[in-house]
Parts: structure tokens; C-alpha cells; sequence
């Protein structure tokens, strides 16, 4: 990666933190608005629904099994 946009190796890095970073503070307020709607709905199916989202969320977006019959 240093060489193909002309970074030095520390650079190169600190780059790659600041992504890393950047990252978790995204997945984090994505976690907190998903809490957030879950916890405000009041209709069972998009209460049913913000729940699997949460958990895609927490868990990622395959920790559910799709069931094509329902």
C-alpha cells in the first residue's frame, strides 16, 4: 500500500489506524441507532424487523438464517 500512493511505511500505518478508527466509531453509531429504533418501536412486525437488524448489527449481516417459507 506505501508504495502504490507514495507513503512512507510509518505513514502507510498511521493511514490504516485512522481507517481502523474510523470503522468502529461507524459500526458503533450504526449499533446505537439500530438500539435506538428498536427500543422506540411500537408495532410488533417493525418491532420484529429493528430486531433483526439489531442483531445483524451485533452479530453481522448473516447471523441470520433466511427461512424462504415464511
Amino acid at each position: 500500500m506505501a508504495r502504490t500512493k507514495h507513503l512512507t511505511m510509518s505513514r502507510a500505518l498511521v493511514v490504516l489506524a485512522q481507517r481502523g478508527v474510523e470503522a468502529e466509531a461507524a459500526a458503533r453509531k450504526n449499533l446505537n441507532a439500530t438500539y435506538r429504533r428498536f427500543m422506540a418501536e411500537a408495532d410488533p412486525e417493525r418491532k420484529d424487523e429493528a430486531g433483526r437488524d439489531l442483531i445483524r448489527a451485533v452479530f453481522g449481516k448473516d447471523a441470520i438464517a433466511e427461512d424462504p417459507i415464511f
